[in-house]
């Protein structure tokens, strides 16, 4: 299985795991954006070590919603990260895969052929990191439908992530926010840190400029966040909350109200 190339990967054609909701099956795509379109908060952490054994070790937390997989730098590895998704086993089903690849600026066609392949091989969402432009997100947006509506269309089982991280992202954040079909945006607290020389005054004012944007377009907006600050994130209005901490999970559902 390591040995697959990724064009191999994408001959699969694996379909994406379902469950049952009021007796009806649904994909792990399907719940995220029934929730999304409640309203509600949803929840994901970072893989962790890609294999299998931390696959299994994640599929103990019950109450996450999603894995956030990352596949920015080094290898573009997709058969390990099914492996790590048969780690999970069952919970593959309740904790789906978005899909963190290499930036569109970097290759713009490598970027669409990466987002088909990621999908095929399983991610129900695509993150897109240092997205700079409208025509960014235009592009983005459209590398996730070629494979399916992606929420906020209807009947979407497919999500769009795009992470603003550089100076010119935030100049330009109406219009990347503010393109239709976008389904999630958050700023990248790390990266602006760089950016920004370490000053955390203006790494937050770059934080809450993201947030106020998709406020006003209505688009669900993401921060990392920890034991610490999830209850504060959550009061501003952050709806997507990549946990730095597994502790953080319980306090993030109950700042939020989720009680399912």
């Amino acid at each position: 299985m390591r040995s697959m190339t990724p064009l191999l990967a994408a001959n699969m054609l694996l379909s994406i795991s379902v469950l049952t909701v009021n007796g009806q099956s649904v994909s792990g795509g399907q719940v995220l954006a029934s929730r999304l379109t409640d309203g509600q908060a949803i929840f994901g952490i970072f893989s962790g070590e890609k294999t299998a054994e931390q696959g299994a070790r994640v599929a103990g937390y019950a109450d996450l919603d999603f894995v956030f997989y990352s596949l920015e730098r080094g290898p573009f590895d997709l058969p390990q990260m099914q492996l790590y998704m048969d780690g999970m086993g069952n919970a593959g089903r309740t904790h789906p895969v978005v899909l963190r690849i290499p930036p569109i600026r970097d290759d713009r066609q490598g970027a669409h052929v990466r987002a088909g392949l990621g999908i095929d091989a399983g991610a129900v969402g695509l993150v897109f990191p240092h997205v700079e432009s409208r025509e960014d997100a235009e592009f983005a947006v459209a590398a996730v439908r070629t494979k399916g509506p992606s929420w906020p269309d209807a009947g979407a089982e497919l999500l769009s992530m795009l992470l603003i991280e550089d100076q010119v992202g935030i100049d330009n954040v109406r219009e990347i926010v503010g393109t239709a079909g976008v389904s999630m945006v958050s700023p990248g607290p790390g990266d602006l840190r760089q950016v920004y020389s370490g000053d955390a005054e203006k790494v937050e004012t770059a934080i809450q400029t993201v947030l106020a944007a998709c406020k006003e377009f209505g688009v669900p907006c993401g921060i990392t966040a920890g034991v610490d600050d999830i209850a504060e994130r959550i009061t501003q209005g952050f709806r997507v909350i990549i946990l730095t901490d597994s502790q953080a999970l319980a306090v993030g559902r109950r700042a939020a109200g989720r009680t399912n």
